[in-house]
């Protein structure tokens, strides 16, 4: 009798951690030889400390974030550091100006003044979302800057109102007005960079986690400010300095926060760099170069330095009111629609080198994109005095899909262009005329 063989196998269980396929961690393995043997993983530390970065980043960081999330995080969290430093000194001068620890002060005093102060910035914040609310997600990076430039003359508002006892109202008026904008900008630009930041549909993880790293950062800034105020108490020119040197960097961190960012979405001055680039190379910048060509700061600022660059979108004007041409554009308009515009949603104008686009009420984001681009490579042909519409429209049927899909290639959103609400649309069409005979 042959003796039968066995084969032995032996099992072994793995333990891992992480909430995502991408980040996990062997912390043990169990296995059977020829008791139950557990071997732990030794590097405890490694759990320890990724059980706590849980908490400030994403689920699946690096991979579900783009890589402009991390430099813009650190200069944001360092921004926001010295913000809330600096907000020690500004309330303690506000609050030394109201009144506080004066027997003179009434608490019906200190409490209309705060009401003021309050009922200032809520109206301010209302009245900029009214003017500027559509525009905020076209200009992220921009707005984003100016939310934190709005913020630092508030703070500075607060640190004068002592000196002016008389105008302390008007003061900290003015100052609660500035910072209401810096609420409004600065949501609505998150919001923003939030969907871009976001690879895996995370948006509201990443916003979450924003949020645990502003409290850190909160709760640091607090206890860094009031260690500055006792040290900087009864001393105006340490407190000044303190103030002054760390708006500086705070204004240095912001602009390093924006200019790392290199947003994937077609605003107007976005499109105008690539489609100069395009038409002069044939080729399409990538979203990390166009971020270092476009102008983080509001362009009158810096349209001085460039007027030796043309920029396309300064000649442009999106969305035109019909009944504001006069007789002789009117008649061109017409004849132009009847010629090259029979099948498109949106028609040209061109007045005194800016080119207008009237967009058809039942237009759709495609159509907009289209006639932006159209509207920019019309405006590229104005200087050379020739046929614009012809010349523009012959550009238009040859290159305009070729560029559509480069720009698709090359990592671009071509869904819809951030633009301002268009306000002022039209609705048109073609009808024959027949001749009626006896």
């Amino acid at each position: 009798m042959e003796a039968s063989k066995k084969t032995e196998q032996q099992l072994i269980i793995e333990e891992w951690n992480g909430s995502s396929s991408t980040k996990l961690f062997k912390t043990a393995t169990i296995s059977i030889s020829p008791s139950l043997q557990i071997n732990r993983s030794a590097n405890r530390f490694n759990h320890v400390w990724r059980r706590f970065l849980d908490a400030f980043v994403p689920e699946g960081f690096p991979g579900s974030v783009t890589p402009d999330y991390v430099p813009f995080q650190v200069w944001d969290s360092l921004q926001g550091l010295s913000t809330y430093i600096r907000t020690m000194l500004s309330t303690q001068a506000l609050l030394s100006a109201i009144g506080v620890g004066e027997k003179s002060a009434t608490i019906i005093g200190a409490t209309f003044q705060w009401f003021l102060r309050d009922l200032t910035g809520m109206l301010g914040g209302i009245l900029f979302t009214f003017y500027q609310g559509s525009n905020l997600d076209s200009n992220a990076k921009m707005w984003r800057l100016v939310a934190d430039l709005m913020n630092d003359l508030g703070m500075l508002m607060d640190l004068l109102s002592p000196l002016f006892p008389s105008a302390f109202v008007f003061i900290v008026c003015l100052g609660s007005l500035s910072r209401s904008f810096t609420g409004v900008a600065s949501g609505a630009t998150r919001a923003a960079l939030t969907q871009h930041f976001a690879l895996q549909n995370n948006a509201a993880d990443i916003s979450a986690k924003e949020g645990s790293q502003e409290t850190m950062a909160t709760m640091v800034g607090m206890a860094l400010g009031m260690l500055l105020a006792r040290m900087t108490t009864e001393n105006p020119l340490a407190i000044w300095f303190s103030f002054l040197s760390l708006t500086m960097f705070h204004m240095y961190a912001n602009y390093k926060a924006v200019e790392c960012l290199a947003l994937d979405s077609l605003n107007f001055e976005r499109s105008s760099i690539l489609l100069q680039h395009f038409i002069e190379t044939g080729q399409v910048l990538s979203p990390k170069q166009v971020s270092t060509m476009e102008h983080v700061l509001p362009l009158w600022t810096t349209l001085r330095l460039s007027k030796s660059a043309k920029l396309l979108h300064t000649d442009v004007k999106l969305g035109l009111r019909v009944s504001s041409l006069d007789h002789i554009e009117m008649v061109n308009l017409l004849n132009s629609a009847g010629s090259f515009y029979k099948k498109a949603k949106y028609l040209l104008v061109e007045r005194k080198g800016i080119v207008s686009v009237i967009m058809h009420k039942d237009s759709t984001a495609a159509d907009i994109l289209k006639s932006y681009i159209h509207a920019l490579v019309m405006a590229n042909l104005v200087d050379g005095k020739r046929s614009l519409h012809l010349e523009s429209q012959s550009w238009m049927d040859k290159q305009y899909e070729i560029f559509i899909q480069k720009l698709k290639s090359s990592g671009w959103k071509t869904e819809r262009l951030l633009s301002p609400s268009i306000i002022w649309k039209a609705h048109w069409h073609c009808e024959s005329l027949d001749e009626k005979t006896d």
